[in-house]
């Protein structure tokens, strides 16, 4: 299967693409935001991602309780979800000129909604795909809303049961999507490794027939690259111009060198994948002349037989294949061989 993401085609006969995410690492300043672009498309991104919400369409303005982080592993402990939300969000005026600085880079420039006007107003944009992120893959209205506009639409699969995901992909399929990419993801920040279960990608692509990749939050690009050696389509990644810069997502996300060497290694692992084959290559075929094969040890005159001594098995490749050797040992020579000589089948007719 092949999905058209605007110009760009997705699927397991083309190259990865690589979404890097800006998210909240533009740190509420519009300039740093479009450094940001510049320095994605420098990198080689194919695509930037944005989020498209604000504290209020996102949570509600509650101190304390629930609405406090309150898990002493997270990047955010002790932050207000509202605050939060509010320090992180990409002011929605700022999506315009942010998109036309992609088009300026022919990048692909799209967006998570997460509400259903954040779906009206990326429309009068004309983005040209959704992504539904993972905190929001279980909210069927926003699902609905985003597939009914039948452009390709993207779901992060973190965190969700596979009855979950059932629901997502049927609901996004009955409302007029055709063209769905999943990505398989670990909603931690950062995420391990070991907690990243990419095996799970080629899973995703059976059950579901519909193009998959990977939505990382590890550090480095390791796991990315492993993913695409599992047929992932698509990589996504947090990005910012430099983690010491801070930022809401800093921690997690990639530097310019970093996801240059993604996009590099990314397409590298794809092209290594070819096909199941065996014998030489074209590009082989000049290295034959290499391999071992049977030549003359030592001068052998007609009437002598062939021996471990004056037969050995050795490179460049010119004489018979090795797998005679065994089969010549003790046979008489019908004519004298000169050290040096490689022992051709025609020379022993």
């Amino acid at each position: 299967m092949t999905i058209s993401l605007a110009d760009r085609l997705i699927g397991l006969d083309h190259p990865p693409l690589v979404i890097a995410e800006m998210s909240g690492n533009h740190n509420q300043s519009l300039d740093r935001a479009l450094a940001i672009v510049d320095a994605a498309a420098a990198s080689g991104a194919h695509a930037l991602k944005l989020q498209t919400y604000t504290a209020d369409t996102i949570t509600l303005n509650v101190r304390g309780g629930s609405f406090q982080v309150n898990d002493a592993e997270s990047l955010w402990s002790g932050k207000n979800l509202h605050d939060l939300y509010k320090q992180a969000y990409t002011p929605w005026e700022w999506h315009e000129p942010i998109m036309q600085r992609a088009r300026d880079h022919d990048m692909l420039c799209f967006s998570s909604p997460f509400d259903e006007s954040a779906v009206d107003f990326l429309e009068d944009l004309d983005v040209p795909a959704y992504k539904i992120a993972s905190f929001e893959n279980n909210h069927l209205p926003l699902i609905e809303k985003a597939a009914a506009t039948r452009k390709p639409l993207i779901i992060s699969t973190g965190m969700a049961s596979l009855g979950e995901l059932e629901q997502a992909v049927t609901t996004a399929r009955d409302a007029g999507c055709s063209d769905l990419i999943l990505l398989k993801c670990t909603s931690t920040y950062p995420a391990t490794p070991a907690n990243t279960n990419i095996r799970t990608i080629p899973h995703l692509r059976k059950l579901f027939n519909c193009e998959v990749g990977l939505s990382d939050h590890t550090m480095g690009v390791g796991a990315a690259i492993a993913a695409v050696a599992l047929g992932a389509s698509v990589i996504e990644k947090h990005f910012t111009l430099s983690r010491a810069d801070g930022g809401v997502d800093s921690a997690f996300s990639l530097e310019p060198h970093e996801l240059k060497s993604l996009v590099t290694e990314s397409s590298q692992a794809w092209m290594s994948l070819g096909e199941v084959k065996y014998g030489p290559t074209e590009a082989e075929m000049r290295s034959l002349v290499f391999r071992r094969s049977i030549y003359v040890a030592e001068n052998i005159k007609a009437g002598e037989a062939f021996t471990a001594h004056n037969l050995r098995i050795v490179r460049p490749g010119y004489g018979s294949p090795p797998s005679m050797y065994n089969l010549l040992i003790g046979k008489i020579a019908k004519k004298p061989f000169s050290k040096g000589e490689p022992l051709a089948l025609e020379s022993l007719i």
